[in-house]
């Protein structure tokens, strides 16, 4: 079965005459349960009829094939984020994570460490995780990385960290199950924030984890229940709605990301600039044997904050927000937030779902304006 096809069919339930293809969002709290409560649905927090179909289908996407394969859905990337780690991690063990990670990962590695749970970072590129595996519990990583696009080996890390007994996680929010499956790279769990590219509209929060593993999924859907970071039913449902255009809407990302690319290459004024499409760019030999699309979003420096910002301002059809992997172009100056280690002058840049054509030219007529200013 083709991507496209998979996509648009994923999660679906059996054809019932005079019934809806995908059904609309369940809405209980609590569910009709006489006697022993032996069903699958007893009570809003622990599952839901929405969960389930769309939980099938973020499996069928990261491991196409695959039996047993086990999908929990959350509130949020964050939520899912914090459920593999808290969930399999205790005091005394110690957890390996990528210290050029998203930005939020610092405030889990603040709870990590105050629950007694010792966390060492390194940086993505050159495999340089390899170097704090010793005597760990669970390896965290994050390929492509946020928002500085190094791309570290999955395999080689993977192989390195069962050798000595670890768990491996890996962070698939920017590559998208197109882009990358973790679990055929051998990891124990695909970890994303469905916000982004997954669903691509910018209009809803959700995250997931996917493993095959039935006692560590177990684990998992347990802290979802402790915490209460359940998705929505609608945000659920409108989720699985957005799957229909993944690969539509991938391709063109993917194809306009790498155009931008292309263009801003020669640039006097940009610097830095990274894509692992790019067959120069320092990640591109590693991300082609693991990857088969290399995503929507491009990093670059321009030569100051003034500039950036100045940049950001004259831009057409982009907006200026954070978050990536919306039909929308978006671009923001990082340094505003003050968690990534990044010049003040980086732009990370979201290629949306417009007219290649058109989206370059904007993006070449802001440059152009500052250079002229």
């Amino acid at each position: 079965m083709g991507e496209g096809t998979r996509a648009v069919r994923a999660g679906l339930p059996e054809a019932r005459k005079y019934e809806p293809t995908l059904p609309g969002p369940v809405f209980a709290a609590h569910y009709h349960l006489p006697g022993e409560p032996t069903g699958p649905y007893t009570y809003g927090r622990d599952d839901n009829p929405t969960w389930t179909l769309l939980e099938r289908a973020i499996g069928e996407l990261e491991a196409p094939g695959a039996t047993g394969t086990e999908t929990v859905t959350f509130a949020s990337g964050m939520a899912a984020v914090s459920a593999v780690l808290l969930s399999q991690a205790v005091s005394g063990d110690v957890v390996a994570l990528p210290d050029d990670g998203y930005q939020a990962l610092p405030l889990v590695r603040e709870q990590l460490e105050a629950y007694g749970i010792e966390v060492r970072t390194a940086p993505t590129g050159d495999d340089a995780q390899l170097q704090v595996l010793d005597g760990a519990k669970l390896l965290w990583i994050e390929t492509p990385s946020n928002p500085g696009l190094d791309v570290c080996d999955v395999r080689r890390l993977v192989d390195a960290a069962h050798a000595g007994g670890a768990l491996v996680a890996v962070d698939n929010t920017l590559a998208t199950p197109l882009g990358q499956r973790p679990l055929d790279l051998g990891a124990d769990f695909a970890v994303a924030s469905g916000t982004k590219g997954l669903t691509g509209h910018g209009d809803l929060l959700l995250g997931y984890v996917v493993c095959r593993d039935a006692a560590l999924a177990a684990r998992v859907r347990h802290w979802r229940k402790v915490v209460g970071a359940i998705p929505g039913p609608m945000e659920a449902w409108l989720a699985h709605r957005s799957l229909a255009t993944l690969q539509l809407r991938s391709d063109r990302q993917c194809a306009n990301a790498l155009a931008l690319a292309r263009a801003l290459a020669g640039r006097a004024d940009v610097s830095g600039l990274r894509y692992p499409g790019l067959p120069e760019d320092p990640s591109h030999k590693i991300a082609a044997g693991q990857m088969r699309r290399f995503g929507s979003v491009v990093s670059f420096t321009l030569p100051d904050r003034a500039y950036a910002e100045r940049f950001l301002a004259e831009l057409r059809l982009v907006d200026d927000a954070t978050s990536f992997g919306s039909v929308r172009s978006s671009a923001e100056r990082r340094g505003r937030w003050g968690g990534d280690a990044v010049p003040e002058g980086f732009i990370r840049f979201s290629a949306g779902a417009e007219d290649t054509q058109d989206l370059v030219a904007d993006v070449l007529r802001a440059l152009d304006a500052v250079a002229a200013a």
